[in-house]
């Protein structure tokens, strides 16, 4: 009998001691997600597709000059590297952030895919679309074509080197789906991995490059990445990466700092790679604060529209596809109309709250109705 009690109490520590340990890996992984403060992330396995990692997912955010990867996989795809390119008034004249060519300046295509992707020249990336497509404008309807090819339905393009404007915009989601694409062509890969370069003329004019991807100098394991930065986007990231034989793609959109974009890289590089080996569980959530303020970006600020436009938010459904599986969400509409006072406010969020089904959690509003500037800094 007292054995029979030894046995029972012992299968009873045994089982709480499995759910304290379940317990604990849930909580340092919502802890995990809380940290990441990029708007928006993904990380993805680059041979499957699987979705090992998300931030909001699907939600529309500017993509600054990671643009430039889908004009840089269009031209490897459409143009020989060898052709010659004279550069326009129109691309030279192109700013902030310039290769340094001038009008009439006769570079290789492959020259200016080092320009545009190394140093996210913005005049790089427009004398690309002239010479794929004749015009921007042509070159802009390629893109657009090329992202529902890829299955980036959430992603519209308006110019081939990502300067802010209305009706441009991508999702972590597709801009991983881009890099995954981006990486199947090697001379891509080598472009997107090269540290420092020289670039020149066909008249012997020589401009050094530096790549804006910091992570190449202190990760040997990355494959390379393609940078973004305006005002309105914030810091973006798009990335690929070996890890334990593994390729791993991570992008992210609206980190607060560069700084802060590297580290959240590494931290989700890491964490992919312990779902790989089945260490962790993949980790899909949303969070409303960022749901919110992407619905505030869009409304105008003039003291008789202020109220009406924040109520304009609607009831939508994102769907985030990982592997065979299909998570549907509901997102959170903004808030309810007639809501003029603050306490009516702070009494109409408590009721609605959202019922996600995916992981939901809580973060701080982040300032992000900044006017954009016409600022393009890779």
């Amino acid at each position: 009998m007292k054995n029979e009690l030894r046995v029972k109490d012992i299968k009873k520590i045994i089982l709480y001691s499995i759910l304290l340990v379940a317990c604990h890996l849930s909580v340092v992984t919502a802890v995990y997600a809380e940290e990441i403060q990029a708007r928006a992330a993904v990380v993805m396995d680059a041979s499957t597709g699987r979705v090992l990692y998300a931030k909001n997912p699907e939600l529309r955010l500017m993509p600054a000059s990671t643009t430039k990867l889908m004009t840089a996989l269009l031209t490897v795809e459409k143009a020989d590297l060898r052709d010659v390119v004279t550069v326009s008034r129109n691309a030279a004249n192109v700013a902030p952030t310039r290769s340094g060519f001038k009008e009439g300046d006769k570079v290789t295509v492959e020259t200016l895919l080092y320009a545009a992707l190394m140093k996210s020249a913005n005049d790089a990336a427009v004398a690309l679309a002239e010479a794929v497509a004749g015009s921007e404008a042509q070159f802009v309807q390629l893109m657009n074509r090329k992202a529902l090819a890829l299955g980036a339905t959430e992603t519209r393009f308006i110019n081939p080197n990502g300067l802010p404007g209305k009706g441009q915009h991508t999702t972590a989601y597709d801009l991983s789906k881009i890099m995954r694409q981006a990486i199947k062509h090697p001379v891509l890969k080598e472009i997107l991995g090269t540290r420092i370069t020289e670039l020149s003329t066909e008249a012997g004019k020589t401009v050094m490059v530096r790549n804006t991807n910091k992570l190449l100098w202190t990760d040997d394991e990355l494959l390379g990445g393609k940078t973004g930065f305006t005002y309105a986007a914030r810091h973006c990231f798009v990335c690929a990466g070996e890890r334990d034989r593994n390729t791993l793609v991570v992008a992210l959109l609206g980190a607060p700092s560069r700084s802060e974009l590297w580290k959240e890289t590494e931290d989700l590089m890491a964490f992919g790679a312990k779902v790989m080996l089945n260490q962790e569980e993949p980790v899909v959530y949303l969070t409303r604060a960022d749901y919110d303020a992407e619905r505030v970006t869009k409304a105008s600020y003039t003291k008789k529209s202020r109220v009406k436009n924040k109520v304009k938010g609607k009831v939508k459904k994102a769907k985030v596809r990982t592997n065979k599986t299909l998570v549907k969400k509901k997102n959170v509409s903004s808030d309810a109309p007639k809501m003029v006072k603050a306490g009516h406010k702070a009494k109409a969020r408590a009721k609605k709250k959202a019922g996600i089904l995916v992981k939901v959690r809580k973060a701080k509003k982040t300032n992000v109705a900044e006017k954009a500037r016409n600022v393009s800094n890779g």
